[in-house]
């Protein structure tokens, strides 16, 4: 097997070869690092990069296979965090010259869970500042490039893991989500990204944006999802939202099918814009699932009228506790990110509680809507990739900071709590990939891994990997 289809391999895979000792902790890690080091220079995935120390955790994990010791489920497999998760021993700068070589005291409750079944951490993937938009830069980092096309825009504050997904910069990458961030960077880089039920995967700090930011996978298989999610998910002490249930069998029950499951269609939810070569490709997607003995119908989504001004409100809003800095650090912040703080600075307390009364029965109907149907499929986001540089497409209407009116379709399930995935479903006549939302009813995880496997294996992706030219 030459180097490049190692490092394409699927976790499920790696797994399997290191257990039965046909692979090499030690040489796959090889491969991955030089494959990082021959081309992130022009992606620009990475944060911080550990790779000394990934070397000599291989080298433990060999030792340990050699020796007959317990293994864990992600055994010897290279793992990266977004920089916005707090890791003791690796910075955590948020994309901001404001934190820049920030060292936190400890990890965030996933890393613990990665390292005791096996991974190996080897660095950080890069994020906007603070996370706050969807675009693929930042003051600290520069541009992280889509790898299907340099210059190109890899999608919201998880880009870096979705780049390095689709790069082959290992195979298990976390991303978290506050309006969109892990299933953007998916649509525009051509991998899965899940964006599990709230809580579902605990995080520490506990977010302060009105509990809707949720951690969870980037990869190149739906199945490699469902291990990477079995190992993060589960409650913990620190993050007082987190569920208390446990995670489901996901790998195990992966390949149920979703024969006579009801599945509701919409191309633009009632009022969203959308590109026409995405909104062809996401429709001729949506019609493949009754090839899956499900039940496709399109419908209209009476509930979603309100989200536009509701996510405007919050968003700028919840970015105002950025507003102390702006006196010493505007001039090197985003500066989208400064126009969006200000946005939100003339926000009342009576306001924000009136916004938030709005927010719930909109959420109520959204739950309401879902008792009707399994899954809801929809564009994940509006456009193709475009300039990186750029907050908008150019064919879109200029805005100071309002990235969000070409991503319409992610924030409501940030809202309701509602698990959601971006499945890539084909390309552009452009070449740059193209993604599906599946979203189901709140707790349903498997369900939305179940129906994501068996769009993946009608019509698969994970073989398509970019030319990196």
């Amino acid at each position: 097997m030459n180097s490049e289809d190692l490092a394409f391999l699927p976790a499920t895979r790696v797994t399997e070869l290191i257990r039965t000792k046909q692979l090499s902790p030690v040489d796959y890690m090889r491969t991955v690092l030089e494959r990082i080091d021959a081309y992130d220079p022009k992606v620009n995935a990475f944060a911080y990069l550990a790779a000394d120390k990934a070397m000599d955790a291989a080298r433990v994990a060999e030792a340990r296979l050699v020796s007959g010791e317990r293994i864990g489920r992600l055994h010897g497999l290279p793992v990266t965090i977004k920089d916005l998760a707090y890791t003791k021993d690796m910075p955590t700068q948020q994309g901001s010259l404001i934190h820049q070589n920030f060292q936190p005291a400890e990890d965030t409750p996933i890393v613990p869970r990665l390292q005791q079944e096996g991974a190996i951490i080897i660095g950080k993937t890069t994020t906007s500042e603070f996370g706050w938009t969807g675009v693929s830069h930042s003051p600290l980092t520069g541009i992280t490039h889509n790898p299907w096309r340099f210059g190109y825009n890899a999608g919201a504050s998880s880009a870096g893991a979705g780049a390095a997904a689709a790069a082959g910069f290992g195979p298990l990458h976390q991303g978290s989500d506050g309006a969109g961030s892990i299933r953007m960077p998916a649509h525009f880089s051509g991998v899965f990204g899940l964006k599990p039920s709230f809580g579902r995967v605990p995080t520490y700090p506990v977010n302060t944006g009105d509990f809707t930011s949720h951690n969870g996978p980037l990869t190149r298989t739906v199945a490699d999802s469902a291990l990477f999610l079995q190992v993060m998910a589960g409650p913990h002490p620190l993050d007082y939202t987190s569920l208390e249930a446990g995670p489901a069998a996901y790998p195990e029950r992966l390949r149920d099918g979703i024969k006579g499951r009801r599945i509701a269609y919409s191309p633009d939810l009632g009022h969203a814009r959308v590109d026409p070569d995405v909104a062809a490709l996401v429709r001729a997607a949506a019609d493949r699932f009754t090839e899956l003995g499900a039940i496709v119908e399109p419908v209209a989504t009476p509930w979603a009228a309100p989200g536009p001004e509701l996510i405007r409100f919050f968003w700028a809003a919840h970015l105002t506790r950025l507003k102390p800095q702006l006196q010493t650090w505007e001039s090197r912040m985003d500066p989208g990110l400064v126009a969006c703080i200000k946005a939100g600075t003339d926000v009342s307390v009576a306001d924000y509680q009136l916004a938030r009364e709005r927010k719930m029965a909109y959420i109520a109907t959204i739950h309401r809507w879902f008792e009707d149907w399994d899954f809801l499929l929809t564009p994940a986001v509006s456009v193709a990739a475009f300039p990186a540089e750029k907050l908008m497409p150019d064919h879109w209407p200029r805005h100071d900071w309002d990235w969000v009116s070409w991503a319409e379709f992610s924030y409501p399930f940030n809202m309701s709590w509602n698990p959601a995935a971006s499945v890539p479903c084909g390309f552009t006549g452009q070449g740059l990939p193209v993604g599906l939302q599946i979203v189901g009813r709140r707790f349903d995880d498997l369900g939305v891994l179940q129906a994501a496997s068996a769009f993946e294996a009608i019509q698969p992706w994970a073989g398509k990997r970019p030319s990196m030219a």
